[in-house]
Order: C-alpha cells, then structure tokens, then sequence
C-alpha cells in the first residue's frame, strides 16, 4: 500500500513539471517573437519610406503575432504533453527544438520580406534546391560571417530556454490556468475573428502579416489541394465583352479555339513589302512605375522616355505573372502557367506553338541572347522546343566582356551593355532571312550592383536633380533605392546604346522593335497588387507612320496573336486554323477600357489574381480597375460570383493540362 501511495504522489509532480517546462519556454518564445516584430516593424520604417505611420500598423501586427504564437503553442503543446508520456526530458528537448527552429523561421522570413517586400508563400516550394541556393547566393546573404551568427544564435536560444526550465517555474495551477486560457483564446479567435478595416492596402496588410503564419497556410493550401481537377470544363464560346470571339472546338484539349483575330496594328504602319525583322528586349524589373509617361515613381529611362515620341505606348500594359519565370511563355506563347508555371513542365512540355515556333515555319531565323545561365527557370527548354535557331548565354561571351560585380563571390552574370553588345556579334544571323531576336537583360536584378558604380552614382543624383526636378526631402525617399535606381538608369542607357548602333546597320529601317519589362520590381514598396504587374509596352520602328499612346489594358498574352494578325496581313505570312492562344488583341483604343479576360500568377504557385474587363479579383477581394491601373475596392457580388467561377474554371482547366498535358494536338 505504501508503494502505491508514492505513485500516486509522483503523479501531480510530473504532471506540473511537464506543464512549467512547456509554459516557461513558451513564455520566452512569446516574448522572443513579439520583440522580433518590434525589430522588423523598425528595420522597415528606417530602410523603406513608406507612406504609412508606425502607430497604423503595430496594432493589427500584435494580433496577427499573437493569434500565430497561440495557434503554434496549441498545437506544439499536443505534441509536448504526448511526449512527455514516455519520457519527460525527451518532451522538454523536443519542444525546445521547435522553439528554437519557429524562431529561426521567423526571423529568416522578416529580412526575406525586408529585403523584397514581399512575404514568402507557396513560390517557396516552386523551385528546387539549386535555385533556391544560386538565389540566397545572388542576394549576398549567403557567406561565412551569415552561417556563423545563425549557428551562435542557436546555442544562444537553446541555453536561453535551458535557463528558463531551470529558473522559471509555474504551480500546477498556474500552468493550468496558461493551457486554458490558450485554448479558449484559440477558439475565440477563430470564431471571432478581427479584420483590419483597411485591409485593401496590401502594403500595409504585408508589413502586419506575421510571416511565419502566412507560410504555414500557404505551405497547407500547396499540399493540400495540388493536382485536384474536375473533367467539366465550361468551354465560353460567346466571350461576353471580350475582343476576340474564341470557339472552343474539343472539350479533350479545353484551350483549343479557332478565332479571327484581327490586325490592329496596320493602321499605323507603313505598308510592308518584305517581311520586317522582329526584336524584342524584355528588361528585368521593369515596371511602369518608374519608366515612361505618368511613371507616378517618375522615370528612370530617359532613352525610352524619347522613343516613346515615335512609338505606339501601351500604359495600360501588365504581365502575366509577378516573377521573371512567366515573362517567354506569356509573350511569346499565351500560355496557362501549369503548377508552377509552364516552364516547370519541363519534363514533358504539352504539345504548343509559340510565335517563334510559327516565324520559323514562315522564313524567319531566331536568335536569343541572355547575359546568365539560361538553364535558370528552364528557358532553355522552353526555347529549344519552340526550335529557336540559336541560343547565347553566358557561356557564349568574348572574353574581352567582362561580368558584373560579384556579390559575396557570386554574379548572374554579364550586363545589360555586354548583353546587347555580344549579342549584335551573332545577330542578325543573316541578310537573306528575315529575323526573330529575342535579348533578355539580367542588371536590374537583386542584388542591385549596377557595373561602373561610380559613373551611375553621379547620373544618379544628376537625373533627381535635372530629370525629376525633386526637392531635397524628397531626393531623400528616392536615395533608400539608390543602388535599384541606378540599375534602371544603366538598363536603359544599355538600350540606348544598343538602338544607336543598330540604327546604323542597313536592317534597321526594316526592323520592329517590343520593348517590355518582365514584372515591376517588388523591393520599391507598391502602390496596389495590381502595380506588381504594370509593366510599360513599346513598339518602335522606323516603319512606324502613327506614333500613338493607347489606353486600353492588355497584357503580355496579347502580343503573339497581335503581330501574327499583323505579319499576316502585311506579308502573308502562314498561320494555323486553331491554337491555344490564352490573350485576345492589343487594343487600340485612347480612352481607358478592357476587354480581357486572365488569370494573373504572383509567384510560381501562386495563382491568386483574375482579371475581367475592368473588374479584378485578389485573394477574394473585388476590385474595380481605372486609367493608371489603379484599383478600388467595391462590394459588388453577382461580379464576384461571375469572377470566382471564371477563375475556378480556369483553374481547373490548367490542372487538367498539368496531370493529363492535353493542350494542343499533335498533329495540329
């Protein structure tokens, strides 16, 4: 009986050190986290100005920190107290290391979304291992004196909650009372819970999402719903005020059409005889908030500012996705972006054309110049299934070119100067074909180290002074992006050199020039989640006889169906009865409209945003669209339902593509 007796009372003792260990550490995890957020709100208001007070923010930032620590101290209790039935030192160890990795976690997430302004979602799980690397690499966060902190940081945590177990002990009663009042404040939070009144400024909204939270319900969003798809497609075929009437023809490929898409852009040209020379320059990070007519940043590209006179400008012009990865499948294919985007589908690309694919057909020879690895986001295979005629990349240079400046020992490669003047090396391939060049600049990129610093530092201040006109506080604002403003300025001073010395060459008079940015750069804080998209939209040609500024909003999608309608039309060239193209035509019209219908994809995973005329949809939140590309919020559901259900359809059709690869047939 006594033995029994001494069970019994061990049991009440176990019990609450089990308790005082898991409430002690997590009484410093608490206090850790709610500190690094004072440390992130303050490292963002000194490193980006942005128009936001710090008293807006720090409010709605606690509750989203403190709803995340209850939510993960709810769950890691679970996991404590059953490890604590085998052994009470294993269940103290364990929770410990996930103290530890959570703080880790976080704090790795708020100088990721420091760095770029955006927070880390699903797109985490879109790349592999070697991209992620070659990534962190490029940032410069990665070297010894990086490794070496994280690795005293963890020895410093773990004696931090080892101090705790040992110094801070709570009665049973008092660990008690912390489990339920856990608990209770969980399910109070779910059923209740509180909405920032102002949650359509997404700027402000990412500066108070705790990022560790936001990851998990991404990470459970990607692993949850995957590869689901339904086979029962709605196939429109009446395109209700859209440009182009598309008829759908076989529910077993849902993108195949036929569609007369017309030639918008004759009018504005002169007649051609031969066929012209195509080239485009897609300029990393370009967005129209910084470049060309209305840049509300005001603009960074002087040269293209000129060319604009003797252009037809699109301001209304947005990509298809908020990454470099979506920029070749969407201009030159109007693709749908698969699971990670259609490049990923490398393995084993669906059967498709894309405008260089069909140049081919017709006469044309095709030339792609990169200044980096073009195997990184797999465009090389992107582009050899297209049967582009010859690829150069960083392998291909002279070695009088030199690269751009290393960070921590790693750069993407050659500048934007290097790029077109390598590239002029090898095109045109020749005088008797008609040419298709295709050059992809890489300066303008993260992290930001623009070659001849010292030259771009005096143009830099020269252009806020001369260029913008700026006063000296707001010079200040500006002098925060300094080294991100100055890898524009050297872009388009790439550009301008690049035009000069092609104007000299006898193809010039023939030649079309698309100049375009892939996405807007998001580490400069945005003025909406549509400007992430917002990218300026150039034709420039001596051929040109109407330089015109249109309104209407189109993107990316639109240009292959617009010059292949064009090319047709003017020389004749040979197209295809049906294809899979996802845009409609470039719209020509001077007063603002829209007549597209697209999904939009943030990240790679991310495919979040919808477009319809001019209503937008993201993250289920209704917006209508105005000239500029702004948003504003409206409540409006019979749209919303209409979105939801062209979005979802959409959705649907592009997993059904990703699992069954049925997009074009191959005898088409």
């Amino acid at each position: 009986m006594a033995q029994k007796a001494e069970i019994r009372s061990n049991l009440p003792v176990k019990i609450q050190t089990t308790l005082s260990n898991f409430w002690s550490m997590s009484l410093i995890f608490s206090t850790l986290m709610l500190l690094l957020r004072v440390a992130e709100l303050l490292l963002i208001f000194q490193t980006h100005p942005i128009r936001i007070s710090f008293r807006a923010v720090i409010g709605y930032s606690f509750y989203e920190d403190i709803t995340w620590i209850l939510y993960f101290l709810g769950l890691l209790f679970i996991f404590h107290i059953t490890n604590s039935l085998f052994s009470v030192k294993f269940a103290k160890w364990f929770t410990r290391f996930w103290l530890v990795i959570a703080l880790l976690v976080q704090a790795s997430l708020l100088f990721y979304f420091n760095k770029t302004f955006v927070p880390l979602g699903k797109d985490l799980f879109a790349y592999n291992v070697n991209d992620i690397i070659l990534t962190v690499q490029s940032s410069g966060q990665l070297n010894v004196m990086s490794i070496g902190s994280g690795i005293l940081v963890i020895f410093i945590l773990f004696y931090i909650f080892h101090f705790s177990n040992k110094y801070l002990n709570f009665s049973l009663k008092t660990s008690i009372s912390f489990t339920i009042s856990t608990y209770w404040f969980v399910i109070l939070f779910y059923f209740i819970p509180i909405n920032d009144p102002e949650k359509f400024d997404e700027t402000k909204a990412n500066i108070q999402l705790n990022k560790s939270k936001y990851l998990s319900e991404q990470a459970f969003d990607y692993f949850a719903y995957t590869n689901e798809y339904y086979f029962d497609f709605y196939l429109r075929s009446s395109n209700e005020g859209l440009f182009i009437r598309k008829e759908y023809t076989d529910p077993v490929y849902p993108f195949l059409h036929q569609a007369d898409y017309p030639d918008v852009l004759s009018p504005y040209f002169d007649s051609l005889f031969t066929a012209p020379d195509i080239v485009f320059v897609l300029i990393e990070s370009l967005g129209k908030a910084y470049s060309g007519k209305d840049a509300y940043l005001g603009s960074f590209t002087p040269f293209l500012d000129s060319l604009e006179a003797h252009s037809l400008v699109w301001t209304n012009a947005i990509s298809s996705t908020g990454r470099t990865f979506g920029i070749l499948p969407g201009v030159f294919a109007g693709l749908p972006y698969g699971e990670r985007g259609f490049q990923e589908l490398f393995e084993d690309f669906p059967n498709h054309r894309s405008l260089i694919s069909i140049l081919n057909d017709n006469g044309y020879e095709s030339t792609f110049t990169i200044g980096s690895d073009v195997n990184f986001d797999h465009q090389k295979e992107f582009l050899e299934f297209s049967d582009v005629t010859q690829i150069i990349d960083i392998d291909d240079f002279d070695p009088k070119y030199s690269k751009m400046p290393p960070a921590n020992g790693f750069t993407w490669g050659y500048g934007d100067k290097e790029i077109f003047n390598n590239g002029l090396n090898y095109f045109p391939r020749s005088s008797e074909k008609p040419q298709l060049g295709i050059f992809q600049t890489i300066t303008s990129h993260d992290p930001y180290l623009v070659p001849e610093r010292e030259l771009y530092s005096r143009k830099f201040e020269d252009h806020l002074e001369n260029y913008l006109n700026l006063t000296e506080a707001k010079k200040a604002e500006y002098r925060d992006y300094q080294n991100i403003y100055m890898t524009i300025l050297y872009a388009d001073d790439a550009v301008k050199d690049f035009i000069t010395t092609y104007s000299e060459k006898p193809e010039f008079a023939n030649t079309i020039f698309v100049f375009t940015g892939d996405h807007r750069l998001p580490d400069i804080p945005m003025a909406s989640r549509l400007d992430r998209f917002h990218v300026p939209l150039i034709i420039y040609s001596p051929l040109i006889n109407k330089p015109t500024y249109f309104k209407g909003m189109i993107s990316h999608f639109e240009i292959t169906p617009s010059l292949l309608a064009f090319l047709q039309a003017q020389v004749g060239i040979e197209l295809p009865q049906e294809d899979i193209w996802l845009g409609q035509v470039m719209d020509t019209s001077r007063v603002f409209q829209s007549q597209i219908a697209m999904p939009l994809m943030r990240n790679k995973n991310q495919l979040m945003e919808y477009v319809d005329g001019e209503y937008f949809l993201s993250d289920n939140q209704l917006f209508v669209i105005s000239d500029g590309l702004n948003i504003d919020p409206i409540e409006d559901q019979n749209i919303k339902n209409k979105l939801t259900g062209q979005f979802e359809d959409f959705k649907n059709k592009n997993n059904y593509i990703v699992q069954t690869r049925k997009l074009l047939p191959t005898d088409n």
